[in-house]
């Protein structure tokens, strides 16, 4: 975790509760577009945008469903994918987890993680790196918030998912109906109203879903 990241991160965006998790704070950002804008601007045209930097609906599900069946994570170790904020690691951390790696493509993002897991006095391991194409490593359970927003990454994350699951891990997500999630592979554990920042969802409180990756279908991909 370079200074420059965590000062960006402290800069840009204020520790504050979950509005669906108050049991986690978060550096947030207070105002999303400018954010956007400057990190995919001026600041850097080929940084990933700051998803580092709000709490989506897909991650605030999961991490209240990993907060209150804490038996899911307890005592395992947990990948947390496309980890953004933080959050999902996290919850999994103070459910209990025997350790929580928590896996990003975006440097800032990876601060954000470091910085948000030290003021929830819980350790997660930020790791910086695009880990799609190979394998969940010795993660027993898997996690993964929001990640179904466009169809390449839906793909590639659907195929990531797929083999932890046949190798023996869980797979559990959070969306908040994206287009991009094939449903019919995934069985529903729970629904819940989340509130979202209007700015970004163009409305306050997104239905989202929790979900559980059913582990093989005659001719999936993998």
């Amino acid at each position: 975790m370079s200074e420059l990241s965590s000062t960006f991160v402290r800069l840009h965006a204020r520790l504050a509760p979950v509005p669906f998790v108050p049991e986690v704070r978060l550096h947030q950002a207070d105002e999303p577009i400018g954010l956007w804008e400057l990190t995919e601007g001026e600041f850097s045209t080929d940084r990933p945008p700051p998803f580092w930097a709000f709490a989506w609906a897909g991650g605030q599900a999961l991490a209240r469903y990993v907060t209150d069946h804490p038996e899911l994570v307890a005592g395992h170790r947990v990948l947390d994918l496309a980890s953004g904020s933080g959050l999902v690691a996290i919850a999994a951390a103070r459910a209990g987890a025997a350790s929580v790696r928590a896996v990003e493509v975006d440097e800032l993002a990876v601060a954000a993680v470091a910085l948000n897991a030290e003021a929830n006095g819980v350790r997660v391991d930020a790791e910086f790196g695009d880990i799609l194409d190979g394998d969940a490593g010795d993660a027993e359970v898997v996690l993964a918030g929001d990640v179904f927003y466009s169809d390449a990454m839906a793909r590639r994350v659907l195929r990531f998912l797929l083999r932890a699951t046949r190798a023996g891990a869980p797979a559990l997500v959070g969306d908040p109906g994206r287009a991009f999630l094939p449903r019919d592979r995934f069985d529903e554990l729970a629904a819940y109203d989340v509130p979202v920042p209007e700015a970004l969802e163009s409305v306050r409180v997104k239905r989202t879903t929790v979900w559980r990756l059913r582990a093989g279908l005659p001719g999936a991909p993998g």
